[in-house]
């Protein structure tokens, strides 16, 4: 329940400070504080960001003890820099008036907070311009355990004409150090969050996308900056950020003369103009940021914790493993294939058999990536009963059923970019180019929007039994251009708001059913679209070596319950070394059960079984990362249950040069030091024994600054431990 706190109350909760003129607006979590503070002339500035002071009226002291060079404009600090007055940085809004005029100068009306529990807060601040009908707002919402804040803003106006919006950020952040240091993301398909760390140098950094759909392709909106010097997993000063927002995005980092860092980040405004009409809101995206003085491992987890609690659809439930026809059967496959690989399903033990692309269209049949996009009724060659007679085979099978659809796209050779040219995003007069043989249907209009729910409603409608979805968009925007909207400089919005829009009506109709964000991959995951999907695709290259790496680096801004990882034929390591990789998330197949030995398969079926016994504190417990597999031969992984009863280590071998493995032990970290605890290896190959002896007995106190060695060696590439409480 929201109340409203009046402003003497506000006084007493967040220790609000102010002269007759001025006003100082700490913003507290558990660990750290930011502070907003209008000067005499109303200009809000941030004046700190960082570590929670005891008390709350030292604040203002804070700036007194810098030494810096002049700030020319008074405004290089500004909570919300505007453009066109005095401001000499990268502004954070640039408008033209609807008289013509391009200068804007925000100052400071009033703000308030609201207390949604004794966790969360949202404090608005009201920023008006004194000679124009022009006003922005505000918006802090912090957990206070998590030491998380979202912000993002809403302009509007009551001018005599439309605004036009040329930059409109959702955060503008100020940042004190002696040197700063971005670690970034870059990649392509199958090389997802590859990460680069550089330091800050004077000058503007931007980091963007301009992809339309996908947009994580290239670039992921997610970064980090480290203060002083670079962080480490438990030590040094480091900020973790992100834009969420699935459309382009862009953050200017920007060191200015007073070796200050400034961050803006929101929409990108790049070929998005925006004309606003008196009265409209404009709400911006949210920008997410926590603070640790700990090192990234602390950062990571207070977004993993959150995450669950507050953003992931379903964070705090369970997740079906599954088997996927895909890397099975490809595009070739009918009725009776699919029979076999739901006994399949059964057999393995896991709950739920995905059927993947190739099930639909039937003048332009999709046997392959080149037809039938759009066209979503089941082929009837391949599916003569329909998805109907597959859902209730895979129940009389004890396994649930789940389908890949990609409603956002089109093939050219489909029977509905026949029927309905005019919802393609394509320039009318310019030659289509394509991306994977497909183009993007305009979520911009209505009559879309509503083709695409009913791709989902019509499959639950005709299968109520249909247990997930795995929603796919595989292409980027070539061309952009809407034959429904008048103003083309709206498009990359309008797509995303009607993204969100079909988004939201499923989740209306359709509250708890599991879906798969995948986009050729990692290309969309971001924490506004997994508010929709239970988890996420990391990458199409499912190699467990590669994909230790991958997830090693997600697991930085994700939780490990979000994200999919599937045990496939991809990569030279055995059955075990993948399926173990696999299981650091959410576990699933994608390999042809028929053909496994028995052997294998008695581990598989084994496997499953195990991890349905761990996967509790993989997907709910504290992660600490132990050995990095950029800088080690071994990667190393914990999972810890919140009361440090229990966990569990994963660790692999990273480096096949001779001799390699885990010659020294590796130090735990999180545990309870007066615990005692059993490390007792799970997940062993059949026929094979453990080389850890579960007999022994160590404190959590040894165990974090001596250390357990899980004895992995090229003869014995991965281990799974059980760190279990003796009592």
């Amino acid at each position: 329940m929201k109340f409203t706190i009046p402003i003497t109350s506000f006084l007493m909760c967040i220790a609000t400070i102010a002269t007759a003129q001025e006003v100082t607006i700490p913003i507290e979590t558990r660990d750290n504080a930011v502070v907003l503070r209008a000067d005499r002339d109303k200009n809000l500035a941030m004046i700190y960001f960082g570590p929670k002071l005891m008390s709350s009226d030292e604040y203002i002291q804070t700036t007194s003890v810098f030494k810096q060079a002049t700030d020319y404009s008074g405004v290089l600090d500004a909570a919300y820099t505007a453009s066109g007055s005095r401001n000499l940085a990268e502004p954070a809004i640039t408008v033209k008036h609807a008289d013509g005029n391009s200068s804007l100068d925000l100052r400071y009306v009033r703000h308030t907070v609201e207390k949604e529990n004794s966790d969360v807060s949202l404090l608005t601040v009201l920023l008006r311009d004194p000679l124009y009908d022009f006003e922005v707002q505000l918006f802090y919402k912090s957990y206070f355990k998590d030491n998380i804040i979202e912000q993002w803003s809403t302009i509007r106006h009551g001018e005599k004409g439309d605004v036009l919006l040329e930059k409109f950020a959702s955060a503008n952040l100020h940042l004190k150090s002696e040197r700063f240091y971005l670690t970034q993301y870059h990649g392509d398909w199958a090389r997802e969050m590859q990460p680069e760390e550089s330091r800050i140098t004077h000058g503007i950094k931007t980091l963007d996308s301009k992809l339309g759909t996908r947009t994580n392709l290239f670039q992921p909106s997610v970064f980090m900056v480290s203060m002083g010097s670079p962080a480490t997993e438990n030590e040094g000063t480091v900020l973790f950020a992100a834009t969420e927002y699935s459309g382009n995005f862009r953050t200017d980092l920007e060191l200015d003369h007073q070796d200050n860092l400034r961050i803006i980040s929101g929409i990108n405004n790049y070929a998005s103009t925006y004309s606003l009409k008196p009265g409209e809101r404009f709400d911006t995206p949210v920008f997410l940021y926590t603070l640790s003085s700990k090192g990234k491992g602390e950062a990571s987890r207070n977004l993993q914790s959150w995450a669950r609690n507050y953003k992931l659809l379903d964070g705090k439930g369970d997740r079906l493993a599954l088997l996927n026809n895909w890397e099975a059967t490809y595009f070739d496959f009918d009725e009776q294939k699919l029979s076999v690989l739901l006994r399949d399903t059964k057999k393995l033990g896991v709950d739920m058999f995905l059927l993947d692309d190739g099930w639909f269209a039937n003048k332009f049949p999709r046997n392959g990536d080149t037809a039938g996009l759009g066209d979503w009724e089941e082929n009837r060659k391949k599916l003569p009963n329909g998805i109907a007679s597959l859902v209730r085979e895979a129940g009389a099978n004890g396994v649930k059923f789940g389908i890949w659809i990609e409603p956002e796209m089109v093939n050219p050779k489909s029977e509905l970019y026949g029927r309905h040219p005019d919802w393609v995003v394509k320039q009318p007069n310019r030659e289509e180019f394509y991306f994977r043989n497909q183009l993007v249907l305009d979520l911009s209009n209505p009559a879309v929007q509503d083709f695409v729910f009913g791709v989902v409603d019509g499959l639950f409608s005709k299968n109520p039994k249909l247990a997930y979805i795995k929603w796919d968009c595989n292409a980027v925007i070539y061309n952009a251009y809407s034959a429904h909207l008048k103003n083309q400089s709206h498009f990359y919005i309008e797509y995303m708001r009607g993204l969100y829009a079909v988004l939201e009506k499923i989740r209306n109709k359709y509250p708890r059913v599991p879906m798969m964000l995948c986009s050729g991959g990692g290309g969309r995951v971001d924490y506004a679209a997994l508010k929709y999907f239970t988890e996420f695709w990391p990458s199409d290259n499912t190699d467990p070596l590669e994909r230790i790496f991958m997830q090693w680096e997600y697991s930085y801004f994700y939780p490990a319950m979000a994200s999919s990882n599937h045990v496939t034929d991809w990569g030279k390591q055995p059955i075990k070394f993948r399926t173990d990789v696999a299981m650091m998330g959410k576990l699933g197949f994608d390999i042809v059960i028929a053909n496994l030995n028995e052997k294998d398969l008695k581990f598989c079926q084994d496997a499953v079984k195990n991890y349905n016994e761990l996967k509790s504190v993989i997907y709910q417990g504290d992660q600490y990362r132990l050995s990095d597999p950029r800088s080690a031969s071994v990667a190393s992984m914990l999972y810890l249950s919140p009361d440090k009863s229990s966990g569990v280590i994963f660790s692999f071998l990273v480096n096949s040069r001779y001799g390699e493995g885990s010659r020294f032990p590796v130090k735990l970290l999180g545990l309870d030091a007066g615990k005692r605890y059993r490390c007792i290896e799970t997940n062993l190959f059949p026929g094979t024994g453990s080389t850890i002896d579960a007999q022994k007995v160590y404190s959590g106190d040894f165990l974090m600054k001596v250390g357990f060695n899980p004895d992995i060696s090229s003869s014995r590439t991965s281990a799974i431990i059980r760190l279990v409480e003796v009592k």
